[in-house]
């Protein structure tokens, strides 16, 4: 088993498809105004950094994480008085599953955030997406109000963890 995780433009072949695949997910499962994920074209015009993680080579998972608050006090990280990272779009494909795909590109996440001189991270996620949910909360993400973009909407649950170096 060998499992590589290389940061990749959005836009890239692997990348987009494995987003394309997240949001063929989620569609059927929220209604409009409870899809808060970005496109392919937003996550490069945002600046997320995007990561795909290969297993045996197979594009097989992928995540971002979108800095707020740093250098030039943007929107979102000023609000609270403190920069913060937000990951976006991460998915692990279904063939994928059971193997620690998930941990390993959230440990990944987390390290490249911490990297950037970053201590806390913040997500959204969907209330059907009970995978998810667990993973975040058995990696030490608790349950936050809304913070940036996001209001209280009953179909989503947001969490943040504060990281230790």
């Amino acid at each position: 088993m060998s499992i590589a995780i290389a940061q990749e433009r959005a836009d890239s072949p692997d990348a987009q498809a494995l987003v394309i695949e997240l949001d063929s997910f989620l569609t059927p499962l929220y209604p409009g105004e409870s899809h808060h994920g970005y496109s392919v074209e937003k996550l490069i015009a945002q600046g997320v950094a995007f990561f795909v993680l290969r297993y045996d080579g197979a594009a097989a998972a992928c995540g971002g994480v979108q800095f707020f608050g740093q250098e030039s006090g943007e929107e979102s990280g000023e609000e609270f008085g403190e920069e913060f990272g937000e990951i976006k779009r991460m998915y692990v494909r279904p063939a994928f599953r059971g193997r620690g795909l998930s941990k390993a590109m959230l440990a990944h996440l987390e390290s490249y955030t911490r990297s950037q001189g970053v201590d806390l991270l913040r997500l959204e996620t969907g209330i059907y997406q009970t995978e998810a949910i667990g993973l975040y909360e058995q990696m030490g993400y608790t349950r936050t109000g809304p913070f940036g973009p996001y209001t209280d909407d009953p179909l989503s649950l947001l969490y943040a963890k504060r990281l230790r170096a």
